[in-house]
This record gives structure tokens, sequence and C-alpha cells, in this order.
């Protein structure tokens, strides 16, 4: 079993009385960088980071599954980091979202609704000569190259 998998068991050891947290991503990165991101469908707070990284960092250190020196970080994915999972999606409705297509498009829009397959977003559409429109447009995630959440500052 490689490291990823053994801290995949930990951190879902760990949030398995909390159904409203989830693994993002754990990633072993070659500077000996663990990092583990985790969300939940209300955000996560510092306190559910550090209970993960204590009950990862306990059960490493005591199956010496890293033998080397190691940084391990716990965090949420930052905000501009694109969304992959389709439960980030969902708890991003009703905020902006910025998409690059597989096809090398750029669509902008407020997120609508998402599932398994699909995401909706309302995009304003502008036709030459005449005023803009905002239309509903269903995008297959497949077809999502990246997906990031736009910030407003207004």
């Amino acid at each position: 079993m490689n490291i990823e998998q053994r801290v995949t068991e930990l951190v879902e050891e760990k949030i398995a009385d909390r159904p409203d947290l989830f693994i993002v991503s754990i990633k072993f990165h070659s500077n000996r960088k663990l990092m583990i991101l985790v969300d939940g469908d209300n955000g996560i707070g510092i306190d559910d980071c550090v209970k993960i990284s204590r009950h990862v960092g306990f059960h490493l250190e005591e199956e010496n599954t890293i033998e080397t020196a190691y940084n391990l970080e716990v965090s949420s994915p930052g905000i501009d980091m694109p969304l992959t999972l389709p439960r980030q999606y969902a708890k991003n409705i009703g905020r902006q979202l910025s998409v690059k297509t597989t096809a090398g498009n750029k669509r902008e829009g407020k997120l609508l609704a998402a599932d398994e397959n699909t995401v909706t977003i309302e995009e304003k559409v502008k036709e030459k000569g005449k005023k803009a429109e905002l239309v509903e447009a269903v995008i297959p995630v497949n077809e999502i190259n990246e997906a990031k959440v736009l910030i407003s500052f207004k």
C-alpha cells in the first residue's frame, strides 16, 4: 500500500462521524510534503484540520509509514483552487464561476445547479445589436478542464 492510500484511510477514519466533511485530495510530493485537502459542505474549520493532522501524524509515526522527515499540511482548498468534485460544485451554488472547457472555451456565469454529470450556469449572452440576455447553459462535467469560483470585492 502506498503512502497516499494509507493517509486516505486514516483521514476517512477520522471524519467517519462527520458526513459533512470530505477529502478533496491527498498528495505526497517529491519535496517530502504530504498535502491533505479536506472540505465541508459548510466549509471546514481550523479545529477540524488540526484534529485530522494529529490523527494522521500520530498513526504515520506509530507505523513508521514514512521513513524520513516530511512536512504534513492539512487545509481546505483555497478559493483560488479549481473545483474538482461534484460536492464542491454543490456547495458553491449561487456563486459566480469561471469555466474553461476541454474545447478551449472560457465561460462565466452564476452556478445554478450541479450533479454528478453536469453543472448549470446562468451566463450573459450578447448578440450583436441586441441586449444581453441571461441564458442557462448545461455543461457536462467531462467537458470541464478547469472551474474556479470568481471572487467579487464589490
